[in-house]
């Protein structure tokens, strides 16, 4: 996907229809010259409603379509006639679209499935007509109910990725070129910072047909949870993986420190991302000749107490070594997942 073409976070107007008013009317034929109110409902105002669409990854659509107005519903009309409903403005997006009021920030729902409907602003209801109104006191009421406005309301539609891996690590730490080898996607790589500026998805293929989707979350820095570097841009996208894999290169100062400093950015962001499964990989293992990477095993494992059992896996996206050994990990803790 073009960096241009990712758009996760759009800001529209959204216009209801206005109700249709009812009528005021009486029968009337050629041998019934004073009959009773027969005036119909006005037709209800057209919804803004949004569409769960699994072909969908980013909200690019609405990127220059700023205001989304729906149709005005029709007058009543005689003979019981209720006004035609205004047309109803469907908008499809990508699961994991979260709609906010655009005034106070509020979080309002979720669109999670496909198919999924969601009527964000309602349109108005429709009048009643004069026949509602008749009693045995009141036969000819010269009177029926105006329609309801429609509603004009400022909406935030913001996407978070749905996928069942997360890259987490520093910039340069090697995930894009793990996510192309891994994947058929094919992620800018390059040898400096930030190379990365959208999330990036790809599917990974796994045994007996199965597959699971891992997402390149671009580069954290210490601090991104004050909105740093990419900062709060993308951390969002870390909520909707249901497991964690830190990357960290092998040639770092101080792995376990380089660690902590992202998961300290995740919870200082969102403490719940602590309750998420973890596995640390240890990447650009091509680096290091064998004495050197048996020393950093026997290093790590010295760091066991302070990895509460999360699983550790080297690997070398340019060679392949442990590769195929961090895909099963990754399986066999996805697993442990959906089994609770």
């Amino acid at each position: 996907m073009p960096e241009s073409n990712f758009v996760d976070y759009i800001k529209v107007c959204c216009r209801s229809g206005k109700g249709g008013a009812g009528a005021v009317h009486f029968y009337r034929d050629k041998k019934v010259t004073k009959g009773g109110p027969d005036g119909g409902d006005g037709g209800r105002g057209g919804h803004i409603i949004l569409r769960g669409n699994r072909q969908l990854w980013t909200l690019l659509h609405l990127k220059y379509r700023k205001h989304i107005i729906a149709g005005d519903g029709a007058n009543g009309s005689r003979q019981l006639m209720t006004g035609a409903k205004g047309e109803d403005i469907v908008i499809d997006v990508p699961l994991g679209t979260i709609i906010k009021d655009a005034e106070t920030g509020k979080y309002e729902a979720e669109i999670r499935t496909e198919g999924q409907e969601l009527i964000i602003v309602p349109g108005g209801r429709g009048g009643l007509g004069n026949n509602h109104f008749k009693s045995p006191t009141k036969q000819t009421p010269r009177y029926a109910q105006p329609g309801e406005p429609g509603q004009n309301k400022w909406k935030i539609l913001e996407l978070k990725l749905l996928a069942d891996v997360g890259l987490i690590g520093f910039p340069n730490a090697g995930k894009s070129t793990l996510l192309s080898v891994v994947s058929a996607a094919k992620p800018q790589i390059a040898d400096y910072p930030f190379t990365t500026l959208t999330p990036n998805l790809g599917i990974v293929a796994y045994r007996d047909n199965y597959s699971f989707v891992i997402a390149d979350i671009p580069g954290i820095i210490e601090g991104a949870h004050q909105g740093k570097g990419l900062g709060l841009r993308f951390l969002r996208h870390i909520e909707r993986n249901s497991v964690l894999l830190f990357v960290v290169s092998c040639d770092t100062v101080d792995i376990m420190k380089e660690y902590k400093i992202l998961l300290n950015e995740l919870k200082k962001y969102n403490p719940e991302l602590m309750n998420k499964r973890r596995l640390l990989g240890i990447s650009k293992c091509d680096l290091l000749d064998e004495e050197l990477l048996n020393e950093l095993k026997k290093e790590m494992k010295k760091h066991s107490r302070s990895l509460k059992a999360i699983p550790v896996t080297f690997f070398s996206s340019v060679t392949g070594q442990g590769v195929p050994a961090l895909i099963e990990q990754l399986w066999k803790t996805l697993s442990a997942e959906n089994n609770g």
